[in-house]
């Protein structure tokens, strides 16, 4: 097998489909084939050659073939993982049939490309018993064709209140002798199947967001040491929902999200890293504002918030039509309370290697400062934020920087991209973090 880094990677943040067979295209493995040759920003952490939706049912058996030439061809030139997708349905015998055949054909090694593949997706499946027949079949497949044992892993979509379900059976299930459920490697949002499966209905006919799909499918995974990834965001011209979706997502523990054009692979995968350079937030009602960096001064013009200076020295602060009269000292305390400040890649580094400096001076906790001017409506104020550090909040800034290490780990093709956005002594400082924990 070409490997199994599957099991050693912490984060995935693009899930990319192709269609395996377009018809009427002199060559219909076209799309599968400039799939198989982007390469950095451009190129997903997982590819999925799609033979399932993504194809018409009559192409599906030349699209098998697409994925054993496309993948021979290319072998281990592409960067990221390979991860077929087959046809599967829990209450179809005939169709879960077709998809063994499918993973057969595809994990012979007499066609040359299993060693560069790295698993397989099912879609459509239903409770636990289900992912174990797509688990039997997998094993079936590994001893038929000679395969290490557990060397293609398994990923399933969740598109059913069946195998969301599932997901919270998981902890309980892996590991048991009667099944190799330990195969398994992402859990996958279906919305669009899971809303015909819920039978639920918009008035404009869009899909519901379905925060409760992602939560448990983010909560299963953690609890199963899997990797959750959302659904397709089928609004594909919507970069700035996009990237609220994948805010949102991450909020909820879930980093990765399908994409459907290469676009949104760019997106995708530089969205959860880092900031390059930090920014200050004004939270003005149910907003939050990002200022503009001028000159060292972080500055607002706009309507919903003015600050005026009267002649005995004291401040006018006006927030949604309601004047505050404050001195000094309580305009400072209420714009620390309106402000908050997005740490770039940088500031996380340094706080964290100071912290650790501390922790090897036997300290377990020491204060960090930030500050800034703020100008807002040509009135000049600075602010000053100081933030107790300890275990707990170290633990919680590497989470940004453990998914920046697995990125630039695993993605070599990344390097030139990375260092031209961070420059190359804060990437050598952020891969040195945690390095004695």
């Amino acid at each position: 097998m070409r490997s199994k880094h599957s099991d050693e990677r912490e984060f995935v943040r693009t899930f990319f489909t192709s269609p395996t067979a377009v018809e009427g295209q002199t060559d219909s493995a076209k799309m599968l084939r400039s799939a198989a040759q982007l390469e950095g920003m451009k190129a997903p952490d997982v590819w999925v050659p799609d033979n399932e939706d993504a194809t018409a049912p009559s192409m599906r058996d030349e699209g098998v073939e697409n994925i054993v030439s496309v993948v021979s061809e290319h072998r281990d030139s592409f960067p990221g993982e390979i991860h077929p997708r087959i046809v599967w349905h829990r209450d179809n015998p005939t169709t879960r049939h077709q998809g063994f055949q499918q993973m057969m054909q595809v994990a012979d090694p007499a066609n040359g490309a299993v060693e560069y593949i790295d698993g397989f997706v099912i879609p459509e499946v239903g409770d636990i018993d289900d992912w174990k027949k797509a688990d039997e079949f997998i094993t079936i497949i590994e001893n038929k064709h000679g395969l290490e044992e557990g060397s293609l892993s398994m990923s399933v979509i969740v598109e059913c209140g069946e195998s969301e379900l599932a997901t919270g059976e998981l902890r309980t299930e892996m590991g048991k002798p009667s099944n190799n459920l330990e195969r398994l490697f992402l859990l996958v949002d279906g919305q669009v199947d899971y809303t015909k499966a819920m039978q639920a209905m918009t008035a404009t006919g869009k899909l519901p967001p379905w925060p409760e799909l992602r939560h448990n499918t983010s909560r299963g995974a953690s609890a199963a040491g899997l990797i959750a990834v959302d659904g397709p965001y089928d609004d594909i011209r919507d970069i700035e929902g996009y990237y609220e979706r994948m805010s949102d997502n991450r909020a909820k523990g879930m980093t990765g999200i399908w994409s459907l054009t290469p676009g949104q692979v760019i997106a995708a995968n530089e969205a959860p890293l880092p900031p390059e350079s930090g920014s200050w937030l004004l939270n003005v009602g149910n907003r939050e504002i990002e200022l503009d960096s001028e000159n060292g001064y972080q500055s607002y013009s706009g309507d919903e918030l003015s600050l005026e200076r009267t002649n005995d020295g004291s401040y006018l602060l006006e927030v949604e039509g309601e004047t505050h009269e404050l001195d000094g000292e309580e305009l400072h305390e209420e714009l620390l309370k309106m402000t908050s400040y997005i740490p770039s890649m940088d500031d996380i580094v340094d706080s964290m290697s100071e912290f650790e400096a501390a922790k090897e001076d036997g300290k377990g906790a020491i204060a960090m400062t930030q500050s800034t001017t703020l100008d807002i409506n040509g009135v000049e104020v600075d602010v000053n934020k100081d933030r107790m550090w300890d275990e707990a909040t170290y633990q919680a800034a590497q989470t940004p920087i453990s998914l920046f290490q697995d990125v630039y780990t695993h993605r070599p093709d990344q390097h030139e991209e990375i260092e031209e956005m961070y420059g190359s002594d804060v990437v050598e400082r952020a891969m040195a973090l945690g390095d004695d924990d």
